[in-house]
Parts: structure tokens; sequence; C-alpha cells
């Protein structure tokens, strides 16, 4: 037997992550912390996804400007945070690492946490992911656990149909927003965080960050900023 992935030369071999393998998520996380160099996995109905390389303009220059924007919206609004690939441990099958997370923190009365080992617990309350296209498993199977673990908003940025997909938590179900009339998706949970889609599929950082300013100067933005204030 390989000693490749010993942490110890006493301790038994652990058998690398791979694609397909069938886990708990107590296993998930003792063989993801002990496969070198794996920069992303996830465990999605007990099963292991690990995505392909990443290509600059369909998945990485995309994944960019949607930190800028969350990092942005948390800096201006206190009792939020944001999180880049961070997994989350959502139930016993599934620990997901989605692109973007943003949440309310536990003292301000949000629904995750982080672990004392350094991990979200529960539901962020919005998760973006950034797709090749619908057929996608972020529009299948992540759409479905997200769903049933109460992921309050879930959006998906279809790189190549150039589309932009919001869900919002309706009970049980997502249902699809519509953009507003001016042609902005508006957040639910998180108000003042707009978005112009058509600015987004035109990778412009400078007028999506100018659309989101729009949205920090809006009443409903001052008015939620001083809502989580007075939770703390």
């Amino acid at each position: 037997m390989s000693t490749r992935y010993l942490k110890d030369p006493g301790q038994i071999a652990i058998p690398p992550l791979e694609p397909g393998d069938h886990l708990t998520r107590d296993e998930f996380e003792r063989r993801y912390e002990a496969t070198p160099n794996l920069a992303m996995a996830e465990l999605l109905e007990g099963v292991v996804y690990m995505p392909a390389a990443t290509r600059a303009s369909y998945h990485s220059r995309p994944h960019q400007m949607i930190a800028a924007l969350l990092g942005v919206y948390d800096a201006n609004t206190p009792g939020t945070i944001s999180f880049d690939n961070a997994s989350v441990r959502l139930d016993l099958d599934n620990m997901p690492q989605p692109d973007q997370v943003l949440l309310v923190l536990p003292e301000c009365g949000g629904q995750s946490k982080l672990s004392s080992d350094d991990y979200i617990e529960n539901a962020p309350e919005l998760i973006w992911e950034v797709s090749a296209s619908s057929a996608s498993y972020d529009l299948n199977v992540k759409f479905r656990v997200y769903r049933r673990n109460g992921v309050k908003e879930y959006v998906v940025w279809r790189v190549l149909d150039e589309a932009i997909d919001w869900f919002v938590l309706q009970g049980s179900e997502y249902a699809k927003q519509t953009r507003a009339a001016d042609g902005l998706h508006q957040s639910v949970i998180f108000p003042g965080l707009w978005v112009n889609p058509d600015e987004l599929v035109r990778q412009s950082m400078d007028l999506m960050l100018k659309t989101l300013d729009r949205g920090l100067a809006s009443p409903e933005h001052q008015e939620f900023v001083k809502q989580l204030k007075y939770q703390r």
C-alpha cells in the first residue's frame, strides 16, 4: 500500500478524493484534508464532484466580478460577510463549495455560523454560482440541495448563455425573480444589493459597481443597516 497520503508514518493511509466517490460527509472531509494540492471538491447528495480546469473568460473573470460585488456590499453593510470558495456543511450528505456566499452574521440574526474548525455550518442566506450553461449541475443537483436546506436566495450566472437566474425561496420552492422595470435584480434578503444583468454579461466591472453604489445609497439599504445594528 502506498504511503503517499500518510500524515504521519504510524497512521493508516487515507485514500485521496476521487470524482464519483460515494462518501459520508465526515469521510469526505477526512479525505479532502488529506489530499494534497486539491483546490476544489464538493459533496452533493453523498457523491464527490471535482470541476475541470478553470477557464479565464468563462469562469475566472465572472468569479472575480461577483467577489468584488459582494465584497463591496459587505464592506458597506455591517452585520454581513461574504466568502469566496468556502466549503459549507449543509447536511450529512452535502458539503458544497460555492463560488461566493453572502450571509448575515449569527449575532445579527443570521441562520448560519462558523464552526470551531472554521467551516460555514447551515445554509447561508445567499449563494452565487458561476456556471457554464443551464446543463450544469449548478441548476440541477445543487439547485435541489440549496432549496431543501433553506438557502434564501440562489443566483446562477450562466456565462455561455449570457443570462442570470435569480431564485428566491418562497416556502419550500424557489421562485425565479423577474427583473424590475429599470432592468435590475434587487435582492430580497439583502436590500441595496442591486445588479444589472446586462452589465455582468458584458463583464463591465465599473458599471456593475456604479449600480451597486446606487443600491447602497437607497433608503432600503440604510434601513437594513439600522436593523442589523439593532439586532446586535
